[in-house]
Formats: C-alpha cells, structure tokens, sequence
C-alpha cells in the first residue's frame, strides 16, 4: 500500500471497499502507514482548482471533511478488517464458550462481504448469545424473550437497504419465539438468522431447551427430560425457509463462509451453529461434536434438491441416539424466491402508497 510519497500510490486496495466515514481518517493512516485521508489525496489530486473548489465550499473549509467528501466522489473506500467490527466492550461469555467462534465468524463474513457497519443492524433477543449486538460496532437492538425476529422484521420492512441479522439461542428461537419462525420463514424475509445452539438454557443457571436430548438433567429436570429434542433443520426446510444450514463453533473458517453465504443470499436465511456451553452443557462439548462432524458440501452439490436436504436433514440427531451417528454441517437448501420487502413494494407502487401516511385522512375516509 502507499508508502513513499515519492512513489507512485496505488489505489487498488482501496476500490469498492465499505467504510463509514467515522472511521475512516483512522483507518486509512493505519492502513498507508502515515498518510491521512486528506493528505493523500492532496498527493494524488493535483489540480489545485479542485481543492480552491472545495474552499468555497460552505461547511467543508475543515481539510478532513474536503477529503472525505473526494474519497466519496471517487469510489475510493476502505475494506474494515474483521477485529475493526468489534466495539469497545469485551464479552462476558465463560471461558470456552462457543459463541467467541461465531462472534469471530460473523466478523469474518462482514470483512470479507465489505459491509458498512453504518448499514447493519444486529438484532438480538434474552440470553447469553444474545448479549452478541454489544460486542459489535454495528447498530444493534436487544429486544425481548423471543420477539427478536419481528423486531428485525419491522426493521427489514421500513428500511430494506439495511443488512438486518438475528442473533439468538436455541430456546430464544424455537420455545417463547417459536412462533415467529414459520410466517418469517414462508414469507421470505430477506434476513440472515443466526441461531447459537448449545442444547441448553444457559444464562438462567441449566434448564433444558427444545433441542436438549432425552434424558438430559438440569436444574429443573433432575431426572432427565423425557421430552424430544426439536429437529431445527426439518422444521425450517418445512416452514419453507430459503436457505438452510448448520455449522460447528469449533471450525469457525467453515462457519464464516456460510453465514458470509447466508448473508449474500436474497430471502431468509437460517445458519444453526452448533455452540457448546462449557459451563451447563458436559454432554454436547467441543471434544464430543470434533470426531462427529462432516462436511455435507463435499457429497450434497445440488443445493435446490429439497427432497436430498430433507433427507440428510433427517440424520441430525442420530448421534443422540447412536454414539456412533455423524453430525452434518454444511449448506442443505439453497433456492431462489421473491424476496417480500420487493413484493410489499410492488404493492406499493401499484396502489400508490407512500412510506409516510396521513392518518387522519385514513380516518376521516372510513369512519361512519
């Protein structure tokens, strides 16, 4: 990257990369070395017409402001790196936690799909993976027990343009917010759900989840559940969820490039992580799923074969039941629908309707 001024600068590295004015100066000197936004470009714009232009310019008289606003009309931004998506407040997560690997793998995907953390939301609900929002220097919504999904739905629909995720735990998503899944899911909402799986209610101290295995013992089944684990994968293929996949804490490249996948995809998108709890979960460890896990991409290509998916799907949970039963990670479902913001816009635009309403005049047309 740009170093010696005498040298000709080379601006590829710095083409068609996200990047929010904030932080920009910072990153750019980080990045050259030395030189700050401004300087740089006084380097590479000589004409000094254009710099007198930007003097009469009312408001842009401060040097960083003029540079900024070259470096917008020139396409000229930076990529973040994946540590630059973390905010300031260090996680609270016990040692050994699963969810540091998807914090990490979700960052990862940010830095390599350039998102601006300006245009990202992160939307969470009750838990210890819910806390995620906090670490990351996207805006974030911690919302209540099992409404994250129409919270990030809400969000979707009056700003479409945005990258909405959800982050939750297994009992956030398919207890209390259970209900949320099939309308979010057959309606194609173009969000990324990220749901961080450890089998267990872990912040209120080990109670068992909708996907615990028979027999687990917690807190409030001191003999062991009798209930059945929730195979998450099924339902959300039969809720009609355009893009279906599992991933494992314990690889977190694999991880990264399937919630970078889920986010490029156009529709909702489903990643369960596998995300063992050190602290409440001593069955479902990372030293229990290592030997266990295999890669369905390597064997299941046609991604749209819903039929395969289910059928591969349907193993999930055999090792539940038999120790020696693989786990599938990977990509199950991947398929093509119209997304509902650009339907709702349809709409819209058939029936001449307007982002903001006159109310009374709604009430003044139908009352009696």
């Amino acid at each position: 990257m740009v170093k010696d001024p005498e040298g000709e600068p080379d601006l590829a590295g710095f083409k068609n990369k996200g990047m929010c004015h904030e932080h920009a100066d910072e990153t750019f000197k980080r990045s050259t070395g030395h030189f700050t936004i401004n300087e740089f470009l006084r380097y590479v714009i000589k004409d000094p017409n254009i710099w007198l232009m930007l003097d009469k310019q009312q408001g842009f008289s401060d040097e960083k402001q003029k540079g900024e606003m070259i470096m917008e009309a020139l396409d000229v931004k930076l990529q973040l790196k994946p540590k630059e998506y973390r905010s300031a407040i260090e996680p609270t997560w016990c040692a050994g936690c699963g969810d540091f690997a998807v914090t990490a793998a979700i960052c990862n995907a940010f830095s390599q799909l350039n998102v601006n953390p300006d245009e990202a939301i992160i939307v969470s609900g009750i838990g210890c993976s819910s806390r995620l929002p906090l670490w990351m220097r996207t805006f974030g919504f911690h919302s209540c027990h099992g409404r994250a999904l129409p919270v990030a739905i809400g969000i979707k629909l009056a700003r479409p343009e945005l990258l909405v995720m959800v982050t939750i735990g297994d009992g956030d998503a398919f207890s209390i917010g259970g209900g949320h899944l099939p309308h979010a899911a057959r309606r194609n909402i173009d969000i990324t759900l990220v749901v961080m799986d450890n089998q267990i209610y872990a912040l209120t101290k080990k109670q068992v989840s909708p996907t615990s295995r028979e027999g687990m013992k917690g807190s409030t089944t001191p003999y062991g559940t009798i209930d059945s684990p929730m195979n998450t994968l099924t339902m959300m293929l039969t809720y009609g969820a355009t893009f279906v996949a599992q991933a494992f804490a314990g690889n977190p490249k694999v991880t990264g490039d399937i919630i970078k996948q889920a986010i490029e995809h156009k529709g909702f998108s489903f990643v369960n992580i596998l995300s063992p709890c050190p602290t409440f979960n001593t069955v479902d460890t990372f030293d229990y799923y290592r030997p266990r896990i295999y890669n369905i991409d390597e064997t299941h290509r046609d991604k749209t074969d819903r039929m395969k998916a289910f059928e591969i799907a349907e193993s999930a949970l055999n090792h539940t039941i038999n120790p020696e039963a693989k786990v599938p990670v990977g990509i199950f479902y991947k398929a093509e629908k119209p997304v509902y913001e650009s339907r709702v816009a349809g709409l819209k635009g058939k029936y001449h309707g307007a982002d903001i309403t006159d109310l009374k005049a709604i009430y003044n047309k139908f009352r009696t």
